[in-house]
Order: structure tokens, then sequence, then C-alpha cells
């Protein structure tokens, strides 16, 4: 009887699950089903946290009514944050499929217009121009894609040691392929788990965005806790435990979301990633520079235009610096360099 039952409950399971599949295709893959799962848990969070405070404080209630706008303020930065967070989440971090796949259909729209050019000029030359770190490359007949990366790296490098070994096609510098999303990616800096994303070139923007919006949200959250217990610490003893629960909460994220901020503020200012700087010493073309150099680094300045304006296209590519620019890079600054704003 009891096997019974349990084969009847298995195969009514089998039946929903199957159900619930063909109408939503999502729940069929485990790794999205994860990924949608985590995010249901943060948006939960989310409305805990912040619909506690507005449950049991009644000042806070009374103040929405004297001073709308201030709620008003709070609710807009709740959404906001929840929007960037999904924004960031289904924005592409720039696949190096997708950019291989961008330039060559390029390449080959530029040499069928080439051939269809009536000028003579134009038919014998088909190359394209693609701009790759401020330079103008062009491109003839082999593929444009290969000949693009190998000129990004020092005269004399294999490309057999700079192929993926899973998507079999060459990575440019600063790319890595990731095991999680199975896909090569441009800039690589982390897989989020939270955000079922990786984090590169074409979302690390958005990403820092998401958590300066998310430590704000955090933050104002904590106050509004801190003044509600500092009020009301004596009156209901079950509320009061309820409330230094989720205050704890809030006090650990805003720890780890204030670190984190400040870490990623630290990688966009000297241009480089978390992958870079973790693993410094397993990037092949990274072991011979010494560790306080960043090769990549353009000036503070220059790091912070590029990083929030000069996203124009995420298949921006850089090259990586001679041997001339890394002794530069190399040379401690003095005062004349910090007066003609050498670091910036």
């Amino acid at each position: 009887m009891g096997v019974s039952c349990g084969g009847n409950f298995r195969d009514t399971w089998d039946r929903a699950s199957d159900r619930c599949s063909r109408f939503f295709p999502c729940f069929s893959d485990p790794a999205r089903r994860s990924a949608l799962t985590l995010k249901l848990a943060l948006v939960v969070l989310h409305l805990v946290l912040a619909g506690a405070i507005f449950l049991f404080d009644n000042d806070l209630i009374v103040k929405t009514k004297q001073e709308p706008w201030y709620t008003a303020i709070y609710v807009v930065l709740f959404v906001a944050t929840l929007i960037q967070y999904f924004v960031t989440s289904g924005t592409s971090p720039g696949y190096v499929l997708d950019a291989q796949r961008a330039i060559d259909e390029r390449d080959a729209a530029a040499r069928r217009a080439s051939f269809a050019s009536i000028q003579p000029a134009s038919s014998k030359n088909d190359s394209v121009s693609i701009t790759v770190d401020g330079r103008n490359y062009h491109r003839g007949n082999a593929t444009a894609w290969t000949k693009l990366v190998m000129d990004l790296y020092p005269p004399g490098t294999s490309a057999r040691n700079l192929t993926c070994p899973y998507c079999h096609f060459i990575q440019p510098p600063r790319s890595k392929h990731c095991h999680d999303c199975d896909k090569c990616v441009l800039q690589f800096d982390h897989h989020c788990v939270w955000l079922g994303t990786c984090i590169g070139q074409g979302n690390h923007c958005r990403f820092w965005w998401y958590i300066c919006e998310e430590t704000a949200l955090c933050l104002w959250t904590s106050i509004l806790y801190i003044g509600y217990l500092k009020s009301n610490i004596s009156k209901a003893w079950w509320a009061d435990i309820i409330m230094i629960l989720l205050l704890a909460t809030l006090s650990i994220s805003l720890i780890f979301l204030l670190l984190l901020l400040l870490f990623h503020s630290y990688l966009i200012m000297t241009n480089q990633t978390t992958y870079e700087l973790v693993r410094r010493r397993r990037i092949v073309y990274m072991r011979g520079i010494p560790e306080r150099v960043y090769p990549f680094h353009k000036g503070v300045c220059r790091n912070l235009y590029l990083f929030c304006f000069g996203r124009s296209s995420i298949y921006r590519m850089e090259a990586l610096p001679t041997a001339e620019e890394l002794e530069e890079k190399s040379r401690p600054y003095t005062c004349y360099d910090i007066l003609s704003c050498r670091c910036c």
C-alpha cells in the first residue's frame, strides 16, 4: 500500500513537472531554474526587509503622511535598485563568439561592397578598417578575427597557445572561458551567482551602478531600522527580536556591499579585473610583469572615462602593452609627474 501511494505520488509529480516544463520551458533547464530561484529569493528578501519597517514602525507611517517626499524617494530607490538588478542580469557581458561573428560579418560585407564597387582601386583592395584600442586595422583575405586578435599580441605569439580548448577559437587578451556559462567572455571579471551571469566588458559598468544603488538602499534601510529600535525598544519584545534579526542581516549585507563597492572602484581606477588581480600568475601574458605594474592602466581619469562613457561597443579590445610602455608604467611617480597629472 505504501509503495503504491509512493508510486502514484511520483507519477503525479512527474506529470505536473512535465506540464510545467511545457508551459514554462525555462524551468526544464536546471541551471536556469536555479538562477530564477535565486532571483526570486533576492526579490523576496528585498520586500521582507523593506516591508517590515513599514509594518512595525508607526512613526514612519506618520512621517510619510506629513512628508510624503521622504518615502517617495525611498520607494524610487527601491524600485530603481530592482530594475538595475534585472537589467544587469539580462545584459550580455560581451561574449567572444558574438564579437567574432560581428567582425567576420562586417569583413564579409565590406568585401562584397568592395567587389561591387565600380572604382578600380576598391575592386583590387578587399579590406575593411576596424578600430581596436584607438588604432585602425586593415584586413585582407584571411579571417578578420584571426588577424585582429593576433595583432593584439606581441609578434611571434603562437595562435595554438591562445586557442580556447572548449570554444575552439582564438581568445583576445583579457578574455576567459566561463565554465558556468560555457562561453568565453571579453574582459572577464567574474561569474556572479546572484545575477546568474558573467560580469565582463559589456555589463561591468551596470554591475557597478547596481552595487552602488544596493549599498545606498541597504544603508538607508539600516538607518530606518536603527531609528525604530531606538524609540520602540521596550514596547513589543517579540517585534524587537524580529527587527534585530533583520537589522543583523542588513548589517552583514551592508559590510559586504561596501567592501565590494570599494574593491570594484579600485579595479576600475586601475583598469583591472577581478580575474587578473586574483589569478595574475596563471595568466600567461602577465607572468613576466611586476606585481605593482598594471599593464592596461591608462591613468585614473582616462580609465574612468573609458569605463563610463567609452562603451559604445562591447567589442572594444585592448592590445598588450609593449616593453617600452611597461617600462614607463613601472617608473615611480615623481613630484613633476603628479603636477603634470601623469597619474591621471
